[in-house]
């Protein structure tokens, strides 16, 4: 591919840590020029990081990347807050698609919620009359009724409409799973513009030696949400009292302070470290003292679509993976042959599970372990994905 200006619009960019940082840093990498159009990094505190402001650090230059910082209101702590926060990106957007004077060749967008900041790519495209690929990872308005629980027509057909003109202004749409193209395409008149492109994991996330530690150590590492259903874990380690089985949890969330309140309404805090959000490079190190890795979320038919972003990293650092999922997650790991995987509605089945999994033999963890590895340079090596993502651009 020749040496592109890519202009690349997400609400979330560095100093966050999201995947899409490797993704602008890689590209540059081979050569091309990236403009990055984000907002002001809050994300997940909900309050500007040092340094930065709507004053402050608008613009700054980062591993050869050149960024431009958009005015936001923060996300805050309450869900006011946040529904401001995904308003004033693409309102900030508008004005600034006004008066930019930056040609770029061609726009990527990354759609993680909120998705109407997808409008400020797209409205540049047609402005400049340049290609759009947008990279979805999350379904909307299927994210949005899960995560709010609204599902009222007055409130969903705006939604649908907006998804439906923001997918019809681009020239090419990647969801990251195969069931997630079959989604996106029925919202699209034209279904050959959409393309299968999984994520991956950065060159960070690898195996370390392993560590040794007491117990059977189940690491979680991640948001700390409603959607990741981690409220079930208190319930299991009460049930789980006659084993070494703990759990680790590494992350923030607004769900973190509810599932502290449950592990000690139920007195199994000797079973859970909870540990604060951590950087992505030091994640490594804590699978190395993991005896299994968990995925884990909400029982909901659109998280069965989806393939989350750890279950490359988990198997990038050669663990065994134990899973409260269905769907796509499940055929991965049962193709892999790299965990056990259980679905999320029946605490009998998945304490079960659990058990099963402790008594496997050092040897069957380790071979699991060795297979979640080997899947994953095979089917989600970073190079051969950054190729075909430079390809659709």
């Amino acid at each position: 591919m020749e040496s592109k200006h890519i202009l690349l619009v997400y609400q979330f960019f560095y100093p966050e840590q999201f995947r899409t940082n490797d993704i602008a840093r890689e590209l540059v990498k081979r050569g091309h020029r990236v403009t990055v159009l984000t907002g002001i990094p809050n994300y997940p505190h909900g309050k500007f990081y040092p340094g930065y402001g709507l004053f402050k650090k608008r613009t700054e230059t980062w591993e050869g990347i050149d960024i431009i910082r958009i005015p936001l209101i923060p996300r805050g702590h309450n869900k006011l807050m946040l529904i401001l926060n995904y308003i004033s990106f693409p309102i900030s957007g508008f004005f600034w698609n006004i008066f930019t004077r930056i040609e770029a060749d061609t726009v990527l967008t990354v759609d993680t919620s909120p998705i109407n900041q997808c409008k400020v790519a797209v409205r540049y495209a047609k402005k400049h009359k340049v290609p759009c690929t947008m990279y979805v990872q999350d379904l909307w308005p299927e994210n949005f009724i899960q995560v709010t629980g609204v599902d009222t027509p007055v409130v969903i057909r705006p939604i649908i409409r907006m998804v439906e003109n923001i997918y019809k202004g681009c020239s090419t749409i990647l969801g990251t799973s195969p069931s997630m193209v079959g989604r996106i395409q029925q919202r699209c008149t034209d279904k050959d513009k959409v393309h299968y492109l999984p994520q991956y994991a950065e060159e960070i996330y690898k195996p370390f030696p392993k560590v040794s530690h007491e117990g059977f150590n189940i690491v979680f590492a991640g948001n700390v949400g409603q959607a990741q259903g981690l409220e079930i874990l208190p319930q299991l380690a009460a049930r789980l009292g006659d084993t070494d089985i703990r759990f680790t949890i590494i992350g923030d969330g607004s769900a973190k302070e509810a599932l502290i309140r449950q592990i000690t309404e139920l007195d199994v805090s000797d079973r859970f470290e909870l540990i604060d959000r951590q950087p992505a490079a030091k994640i490594p190190e804590y699978m190395a003292a993991a005896d299994a890795a968990l995925i884990i979320y909400a029982a909901d038919p659109t998280y069965d679509l989806y393939i989350p972003a750890k279950l490359q990293s988990y198997m990038a650092c050669q663990v065994p993976l134990f899973a409260i999922a269905s769907g796509e997650t499940r055929a991965i790991i049962e193709e892999a042959k790299c965990g056990i995987c259980v679905a999320q509605d029946n605490i009998d089945a998945i304490e079960s599970a659990i058990r099963a999994l402790r008594d496997k033999t050092s040897a069957e963890l380790d071979k699991m372990g060795d297979n979640a590895l080997n899947y994953n340079r095979e089917h989600f090596d970073k190079h051969q994905i950054i190729d075909k993502l430079e390809a659709f651009l």
